[in-house]
């Protein structure tokens, strides 16, 4: 069983913790974990982007000049994609560009996600994470004392909108929640923070 170090908000060492087998010490598959973040960074996308066809430019309504005699090109039409502010041939129109992947694809893919961090040495395991106010400063020295001093996934058990509201201003710093973890961001971040409470949610959820 792989084993991680368990730290305080000072970054003192507390103790050690024994991580699932089945979930942090499997090979990590790096073609699933590639499927996952093309499919996450696809469902980001809002396809949203449109052009006019000819059809939909206003004007052009009119034939510019005679069919035959005038020495010019046969034109029906001035919006015409050949035609300064005629319409765009073959342009991009709104579309999804989402898909889905398989239920045990995306589990593999976490639980890849999962062992490769801690096969580098990328992971911490906080014995709790509370704070009274909201303040940034007690975030940047917590991570400072932990030595994350780039970019960094908190994971937490519970919402606590003190923390979350904390680090949401510090460069590079995320949070997530136990339900909301997806592979692209634990493979970009450079440290994996979980508060001990979560690493247990993690493993009952995908054990």
């Amino acid at each position: 069983m792989p084993n991680v170090s368990i730290y305080d908000m000072t970054g003192k060492q507390t103790g050690t913790m024994e991580l699932s087998d089945a979930i942090f010490g499997i090979e990590p598959n790096v073609a699933v974990m590639h499927s996952a973040v093309i499919n996450f960074l696809a469902n980001q996308r809002q396809g949203t982007q449109s052009t006019k066809t000819r059809a939909e430019v206003s004007g052009g309504g009119k034939k510019p000049w005679r069919q035959k005699g005038t020495g010019h090109a046969r034109q029906g039409s001035t919006r015409s994609p050949q035609w300064t502010h005629g319409g765009i041939a073959l342009g991009p129109k709104p579309r999804s560009y989402r898909f889905a992947l398989p239920k045990k694809v995306r589990r593999l893919a976490l639980k890849s996600a999962f062992s490769s961090k801690v096969a580098a040495d990328e992971m911490l395991v906080l014995e709790s994470l509370s704070m009274d106010e909201i303040k940034t400063k007690t975030i940047v020295n917590m991570l400072a004392a932990l030595g994350a001093d780039r970019k960094v996934l908190l994971v937490m058990a519970e919402k606590d909108e003190k923390v979350v509201l904390s680090a949401r201003n510090i460069p590079g710093v995320k949070t997530a929640l136990v339900n909301t973890l997806n592979v692209y961001d634990i493979l970009n971040c450079d440290k994996f923070i979980v508060v001990k409470d979560a690493i247990a949610q993690i493993e009952e959820v995908y054990n």
